[in-house]
């Protein structure tokens, strides 16, 4: 029988978790041509919502085109034009009027194109002789899928990876081109929230005000609840309340870690589940993830390392500086402890929440805090 619980990409609205309320407001932004800015944790479910919106749109406006790439892996303006590109000839296929303009707009720029042996997908390689050829040919793909007349929704995740590519004028490139857009409307997602805050909300920058902002938090306990106890029984599985808490608490109801966990569960094919098979399951996840989690240990100094268990024991501090937290773990002086944050921030091992009451860190890896919670 096929796992519901999905650890991977987006399948379907049965097997997606709620959300509505950030749904409506994407699907409202979406019909009337308002660009967003999406910022959430890593792995806390943005790029199946962005699939979960796309699906919806496809049954309420099926005139509007979605498009959606991930950036992550690019390293230079070069990669993003290819990306584009590729996203967009996988969105309009060969067959269709578009489809068949898209190609021969992609045929102009004299690529060597390729497909995928296992996948199928297009590949593309365009050579470049100056750089106003790669902003040219960037603006020419904004320029045609504006023009064609016809609603676009282009989804870039991982956005904040443009601040890392030797273009330095990226932002304001990109700015320049999308503000000259009619028809697209733009998902900007990100998981490094500082970034995306700087890129979007700092006055200072292209960006600034020009989206509007959607903040993914945790799905709340009720729904999750309901969706886990679906998915079990609709399969002949009776799982318990406790052993449904029991998921909910020790993942932190965080979307990733909590699909993981229950996909674990029901992967071990028991019929009626109480809380000693979930437990079975976190082992069971925190045995597979050790060689992973002694990498870390090479990768850290001894003080980052012995930081990060002390903010794993404590599950979550809000306050880094403070005595107790300092000499009870022995950190040292307030200086280093902010450091010690700071360079496990930017390596994506804690994650900083900041709210009107101040900051608060915790390891990222759920799975990771509590395997360093038995250290």
């Amino acid at each position: 029988m096929e796992n519901p619980f999905v650890i991977k990409a987006y399948e379907s609205k049965e097997l997606f978790c709620d959300r509505e309320e950030e749904l409506q407001l994407m699907l409202r932004n979406s019909v009337n041509h308002s660009d967003m800015t999406l910022i959430s944790q890593r792995r806390m479910g943005k790029t199946g919502l962005v699939l979960r919106l796309f699906d919806e749109l496809k049954e309420v406006r099926p005139d509007i085109h979605t498009l959606y790439m991930d950036i992550f892996s690019s390293r230079s303006i070069d990669d993003f034009i290819k990306l584009l590109a590729e996203a967009a000839m996988r969105s309009f296929q060969p067959k269709t009027s578009l489809g068949e303009k898209l190609l021969n707009f992609i045929k102009s720029l004299r690529p060597q194109l390729s497909f995928d042996n296992i996948t199928g997908e297009p590949q593309l390689q365009i050579a470049y002789q100056t750089p106003q050829e790669k902003e040219y040919t960037l603006r020419g793909l904004f320029d045609f899928l504006d023009s064609q007349g016809e609603q676009v929704v282009i989804a870039i995740d991982e956005f904040q990876q443009i601040r890392d590519y030797p273009e330095k004028n990226m932002e304001a490139l990109l700015r320049t081109y999308i503000q000259q857009t009619r028809n697209l409307t733009f998902i900007f997602c990100g998981s490094k929230k500082h970034m995306m805050a700087d890129i979007f909300a700092n006055e200072k920058r292209p960006f600034y005000s020009s989206t509007t902002f959607v903040s993914l938090g945790k799905i709340g306990e009720a729904p999750y609840s309901a969706f886990i106890r679906r998915l079990f029984a609709e399969r002949g599985r009776d799982i318990s309340d406790e052993a449904i808490n029991f998921i909910l608490n020790w993942t932190r109801r965080h979307t990733y870690y909590t699909q993981q966990l229950c996909h674990t569960v029901f992967a071990n094919d028991a019929t009626r589940i109480a809380i000693d098979e979930v437990k079975k399951a976190c082992d069971q996840l925190m045995k597979h993830g050790e060689t992973v989690y002694l990498q870390y240990r090479q990768m850290l100094t001894d003080k980052q390392w012995n930081y990060l268990i002390a903010v794993a024991k404590k599950e979550s501090v809000s306050q880094i500086t403070a005595s107790e937290f300092l000499e009870r773990y022995r950190i040292g002086s307030p200086s280093v402890s902010r450091r010690l944050a700071e360079a496990l921030v930017e390596k994506g091992l804690l994650n900083d929440e900041i709210s009107v009451n101040g900051t608060t860190y915790t390891v990222g890896d759920v799975f990771l805090s509590h395997w360093m919670e038995r250290l």
